[in-house]
């Protein structure tokens, strides 16, 4: 599995760092997943290894301009590409008028047909070859969720003690049986393919969360995850210091609840524009990652603009690649 961030900032952007959007990828499936669509996406993805002709759905956590804002112009940009294929767009409902709007005061013709899911009211809101996705109520100044990103369709390994107690010959009936096929011996039995085949490896589960003051939330949605993608705003200390924290997280917050469930792997974004990478600013980030690490044992990141992670089959998240502009 694949993440990839086209930014971490938190409500507007900064010399270094885009507001919200990141990409999810899965091993031999084709095509990604975008999750939030602040303004300026779609020069990021120019910047990245991803392609509009590729993208099956877009998620929206929720409607606040740092993670939609950009939506308008990423469905101009695909037109302008030539896409043919249908795009799925699962976001808050209010959201369908946005691009209603968009496309008729620009006069913008698309190539292809969008198809709008709203995501209040029902849990299961996307399905594929590929995942199938869930979403979570969380707790912020408007309705905000989380999409728990479940694989789909994994590649099946031949249980062959099964097979050889079953007393299937080998050869085709093999073949057929790891393809996902059912078959019948000659003595009448029928073999079921499930009964003698096994994943190839753990299938992943991914939370991708929306702004959200109240980690706790997502418990049911953690369960048996190997990794949340969850907002750090604030540190603790400067959360405190402020006269609201306007529905948003300290990364101690994050991190107290990511240990208590025994999460593997925890990624950090949507940091406040005050921090910056520079060691020498009043806000470094690596107080973020301070911050959380007093909290979290586990594999901990800080998410980075335009970089590349992935989920390895050892269940732990590492830094892939960076790309270049």
């Amino acid at each position: 599995m694949k993440l990839f961030f086209f930014g971490t900032s938190s409500g507007k952007p900064t010399r270094s760092r885009n507001v919200a959007g990141a990409a999810l990828s899965f091993a031999n499936r084709s095509g990604w997943y975008l999750i939030d669509c602040g303004e300026g996406t779609q020069q990021q993805i120019l910047r990245s290894p991803y392609s509009l002709h590729d993208l099956r759905a877009v998620f929206i956590t929720h409607v606040h301009g740092d993670h939609c804002f950009g939506l308008p112009g990423l469905l101009g940009s695909a037109a302008l590409g030539n896409r043919r294929a249908p795009l799925s767009i699962i976001a808050p409902r209010s959201l369908r008028e946005l691009i209603e709007v968009s496309l008729r005061c620009t006069h913008l013709n698309l190539s292809f047909r969008w198809e709008f899911q709203d995501v209040e009211g029902r849990e299961l809101v996307f399905k594929d070859h590929g995942v199938e996705v869930t979403r979570h109520v969380l707790s912020h100044r408007v309705p905000s969720y989380a999409y728990r990103f479940v694989e789909q369709g994994m590649k099946k390994r031949l249980d062959v003690s099964e097979l050889v107690r079953r007393l299937v010959p080998r050869g085709p009936l093999w073949g057929r049986l790891q393809e996902g096929e059912d078959v019948r011996l000659e003595n009448g039995e029928t073999v079921r393919s499930g009964e003698v085949t096994l994943e190839k490896w753990p299938r992943r589960r991914v939370v991708m969360a929306g702004d959200n003051d109240s980690p706790g939330l997502l418990r049911e949605a953690c369960a048996e995850a190997d990794l949340l993608v969850h907002e750090a705003t604030f540190t603790e200390a400067l959360r405190r210091s402020l006269p609201s924290d306007f529905g948003h997280c300290s990364a101690a917050e994050v991190a107290r609840f990511a240990e208590a469930i025994n999460l593997p792997n925890l990624v950090l974004t949507h940091f406040s524009a005050r921090f910056r990478e520079s060691g020498g600013a009043r806000f470094p980030l690596s107080q973020l990652f301070e911050d959380a690490r007093r909290y979290y044992g586990g594999n901990l990141l800080l998410a980075r603009d335009l970089t590349g992670y992935r989920l390895g089959c050892d269940g732990i998240l590492r830094q892939e690649m960076e790309s270049s502009p």
